[in-house]
């Protein structure tokens, strides 16, 4: 005898061996054994044996017409072989009988399972949506084979025009028939999906593409503006009476900082340190800090800006030259002849604003030998002629106090690069870092937050501190993090460091501002009236905001930067490059700040200049390929620690920044910092769009504005 019988919801037959009660030991056609439940067997029969009739079963299933048999089935429940005689006749064996069940098993939409060989027939109005609904998914299934094809031939659908392209690969919605058919092309042509639809024309770019993947993940909503009620700046303020002066880059619109030099009798001399003051136009909770607390950093990209505040706040509050601005001003007086700081103040006020002055054409005139000999024309030179030795003095103060915590010498780096982007075309061009006019912004934009960071805690007013303390021995592992409560930051050479100069393109220098007006305008009883009070949870919880996301902005343009490097190799056609050793087989391009990985370069010594051949460049995972051809020189070895010293000093943090993986692009931020690079996040990236860049003189100027890691800036630290 034979069984046909449910085993876990699937249908199987078998020849029975014995049978013990109510279970059968039944034999299947393959040789294994199954001990069976009289309740779980639907047909017990001769003929055919079981392998024969799950075939006869199978083919007659298929011949089943499922309309006819729903319109023979009653309306309620019945067991299956009810319908054996109204579909099949009088005489039907246990392969029809087989056949219905595997019928009315298999087609759910028709038939409702109410048990052991029971079912009942689906309600006429439930069956037509099912029934619909089938025809839907076999019409898309349709569609979706359609487009599969086409992008496995390399034409793209209509259906996949305009933003849809960009959306499959940034934020997909992975039931839709349009990314499963992308899904099959990739996988049957083996490439990546947006390489695929790179080559079908679905996408600019591959900079259109980094470009979308990132406004899709930090600014889904775009990167416009709501309208903003106009920031009102209290009329109350008094006028200063000095007259101020910028630097920056060409480019730069967001003016943050502004000095001015006074002569005093006996020989002294007040300089002012003045802020772009937003925080007494924007409100704590108003339409502008919602706006700031969103995007919490103007985002840097070569060619671009996506500017934390509107652009009619921007301009209200900008230091532009030809009139009085709102400011925060420190102010210093100084002893000439010392160099040393004899009292200081803080002011809300405003500030003539007399010129705007531009690195590009001035960094080759206001040099050191021209400012010691007093020579050359230029704007506010008997300004300039009075900071330079002062902001030598402030240098040469940070460096005895980097020593007190067990670090060498700050060695200034030499070279900076600037991107200008015009379309596709990219200009990148070298910059000397460490010149006068860069060293006067740093020193005096430290001095700016160090004193600033005690002013708040000595009147008991919680701001955000940005400290930097080793671990263990005073020559350990140091660590950078952002902390509501005054610190040192060793790799300065500062007591204490609160972010405050850039107020116009980062959150954490507007809140700070709000704290130090409260300061300046209620004195000892500040800790009442500042908008943030003493272990505020809100301002823990900006603190926490600003960090990820001002690294994940770093990390994009870090990322930007090296795709635009890869772009100038392709757009100079470049096949060969000079690049010389930094550790192992790391390397760095001399022309383009570019670090790349060459497996089995060898051993070279540190700074080996090598003569290397581009093989291969993808724009699209942003990734180079090259090989060493010949050595072009080795330098000369230095004995001893400091040679060892100087092989050491920022590896790691090169080692980490070459790694274009976002763990190591996160690993390189904290090598920067650790090793005290610059912790202003200020862009080193400039338009060629006439938008701001940040042009590497850095607000906060340098944490270390001399690491030799320095160097790799753009690659390991782009959020200066």
């Amino acid at each position: 005898m034979n069984v046909f019988f449910e085993e876990s919801g699937s249908f199987k037959a078998g020849s029975v061996l014995s049978r013990q009660g109510d279970a059968f030991q039944v034999e299947l056609p393959g040789g294994r054994r199954a001990k069976v439940r009289a309740k779980d067997v639907l047909i017990e029969f001769d003929k055919p044996g079981a392998a024969e009739l799950m075939g006869q079963a199978d083919a007659l299933a298929q011949e089943i017409d499922l309309d006819f048999l729903w319109e023979c089935a009653p309306d309620d429940e019945f067991p299956f072989a009810t319908l054996g005689a109204e579909y099949f006749g009088e005489h039907f064996g246990a392969a029809e009988r087989a056949a219905l069940v595997l019928r009315m098993h298999g087609s759910p939409v028709y038939f409702r399972r109410k048990g052991r060989g029971m079912y009942q027939r689906a309600p006429q109005e439930q069956l037509k949506m099912a029934l619909a609904g089938l025809e839907r998914k076999r019409q898309q299934a349709l569609v979706q084979a359609q487009y599969e094809e086409e992008l496995k031939e390399g034409r793209l659908p209509d259906a996949f025009t305009g933003s849809k392209a960009l959306a499959l690969l940034t934020k997909p919605d992975k039931n839709t028939i349009e990314y499963k058919a992308l899904e099959g092309a990739a996988a049957a042509r083996g490439i990546s999906q947006a390489r695929l639809m790179l080559e079908c024309g679905a996408i600019a770019s591959p900079r259109a593409l980094h470009e979308a993947k990132f406004l899709s993940e930090f600014f889904p909503h775009g990167t416009g503006f709501p309208p903003v009620a106009a920031a009102i700046v209290p009329d109350d303020l008094p006028q200063a009476d000095g007259e101020a002066f910028s630097i920056d880059d060409i480019t730069t619109t967001e003016i943050d900082d502004a000095f001015s030099v006074e002569h005093l009798a006996d020989g002294r001399v007040r300089i002012g340190v003045h802020i772009a003051a937003p925080a007494l136009g924007i409100q704590r909770g108003d339409e502008a800090d919602a706006i700031a607390r969103t995007r919490l950093s103007t985002v840097y990209m070569p060619g671009d800006k996506i500017t934390m505040l509107p652009d009619s706040v921007v301009e209200t509050f900008t230091l532009a030259e030809g009139g009085y601005r709102p400011a925060l001003s420190l102010y210093v007086i100084v002893n000439r002849e010392t160099q040393e700081i004899v009292a200081s103040e803080t002011r809300a006020e405003r500030v003539f604003v007399k010129s705007n002055l531009r690195h590009n054409t001035l960094d080759e005139i206001v040099t050191e030998q021209a400012l010691a000999e007093g020579t050359g024309d230029y704007p506010h030179k008997d300004d300039i002629a009075v900071l330079w030795p002062f902001a030598q003095a402030l240098f040469e103060k940070r460096q005895t106090a980097r020593a007190g915590y067990g670090l060498r010498r700050e060695v200034q780096r030499n070279t900076d690069f600037n991107f200008y982007v015009d379309g596709e075309h990219i200009t990148i061009t070298p910059r000397r870092r460490g010149s006068p006019l860069d060293t006067i912004v740093a020193e005096l934009a430290i001095l700016a937050n160090s004193s600033w960071g005690a002013f708040l805690h000595d009147h008991g007013v919680p701001g955000i501190y940005r400290t930097q303390r080793a671990f263990g021995a005073p020559s350990g592992p140091k660590r950078t993090r952002m902390q509501t409560n005054a610190a040192p930051h060793e790799g300065l050479g500062v007591t204490q460091y609160a972010w405050s100069t850039s107020p116009l393109r980062r959150y954490v220098d507007l809140v700070n501002q709000w704290q130090l007006i409260a300061c300046v305008q209620h004195g000892v009883t500040a800790k009442l009236a500042a908008p943030f009070k003493p272990k505020d949870a809100d301002l823990f919880a900006v603190v926490q905001g600003f960090d990820d996301t001002y690294t994940a902005y770093a990390d994009y343009q870090r990322r930007m930067e090296y795709f635009w490097c890869l772009r100038w190799l392709k757009q100079e056609n470049r096949k060969q490059v000079v690049a010389s050793v930094v550790k192992g087989d790391l390397v760095r391009l001399e022309e383009i700040p570019l670090l790349l990985h060459v497996p089995g370069l060898g051993v070279h010594a540190r700074g080996t200049r090598l003569q290397m051949e581009v093989m291969s460049i993808d724009e699209l995972t942003i990734e180079a390929s090259v090989r060493l051809l010949h050595v072009l020189d080795a330098p000369t070895v230095t004995s001893g620690g400091e040679a060892d010293e100087a092989e050491d000093e920022g590896d790691e943090e090169l080692l980490d920044a070459a790694d274009d993986s976002a763990e190591g692009e996160a690993e390189a931020q904290a090598e920067a910092d650790l090793d005290g690079n610059l912790d202003d996040g200020e862009s080193a990236t400039e338009n060629g769009t006439g938008d701001e860049r940040n042009d590497g003189n850095s607000d906060e100027g340098n944490d270390s504005a001399a690491n030799p890691a320095d160097a790799e800036q753009h690659i390991t630290e782009p959020g200066r």
